[in-house]
C-alpha cells in the first residue's frame, strides 16, 4: 500500500487508550508471591504491625 493513498492511515494516525484503566503488567508477578516462593500462603500483617519501631509513629 502507498502512503500517498489517500486512505491510507500510518501510525501518527492510530488513536491510543492511555486511560487509568489500561494495565499493560500486573503489579505483582505470580512468582513474587509466598506461594510463588514455595512458603505458606499466611499473613502477618498483624504481627508485623504489633512490631512496628516508635521512630515511625
Amino acid at each position: 500500500m502507498s502512503t500517498e493513498d489517500p486512505g491510507f492511515r500510518g501510525d501518527d494516525d492510530r488513536t491510543l487508550d492511555l486511560s487509568d484503566e489500561f494495565v499493560v503488567l500486573p503489579e505483582q508477578t505470580s512468582d513474587d508471591t509466598d506461594r510463588g516462593w514455595g512458603e505458606a500462603v499466611g499473613r502477618n500483617d498483624d504481627w508485623l504491625l504489633a512490631e512496628r519501631p516508635p521512630h515511625w509513629d
